[in-house]
């Protein structure tokens, strides 16, 4: 069966959606964002500091270019759009699903940006980066799921909806 990749904005629910979402369907659950940190070693922020904003970008494309998998719900980072061969990619193996979320929920939920490793340029606030972002989660999704106020079960259950045929 083909694979679901998740994307949205950081602290949208990608990875806690995703580990639920593989539960229901026997799927398994990867998370790039792990897979990188697992090949390069390091947390997020510090392959962040060590290559830039840019560089990591090019760190992420290459890991999420490479994934070969069946079967399986991918969490991805939020940045991962900004790569047209990652995305790519991941289209020809995955339906798409983008875990929308408004820019007020998503202050709540962040708290420090950088200890979560989010790719801010400098002078970049959350709004900036939720601006420039929605476009590109927009033209990769194949199915939006509005996820305000909504339980992880419910968003859960609207994934399957929308992705499992009966």
């Amino acid at each position: 069966m083909k694979n679901i990749v998740l994307i949205g904005m950081p602290g949208a629910g990608k990875s806690t959606v995703g580990v639920v979402l593989a539960k229901s369907l026997g799927f398994t659950f990867m998370d790039s964002d792990l897979l990188i940190q697992e090949k390069y070693k390091k947390l997020l922020h510090e392959i962040i500091e060590e290559r830039g904003v840019e560089g990591f970008w090019q760190v992420e494309n290459e890991v999420n270019a490479s994934i070969e998998t069946e079967s399986s719900v991918i969490a991805t980072g939020g940045s991962v759009i900004y790569e047209a061969e990652a995305m790519e990619h991941l289209k020809s193996i995955a339906t798409v699903v983008y875990l929308k979320l408004s820019c007020e929920e998503l202050a709540v939920r962040l708290g420090d940006l950088n200890e979560r490793g989010v790719t801010l340029k400098p002078g970049q606030d959350l709004a900036g980066l939720y601006a420039e972002r929605i476009p590109y989660y927009e033209k990769y999704a194949d199915i939006t799921i509005e996820c305000d106020g909504k339980l992880i079960r419910d968003i859960v259950a609207e994934i399957k909806a929308q992705t499992v045929k009966g």
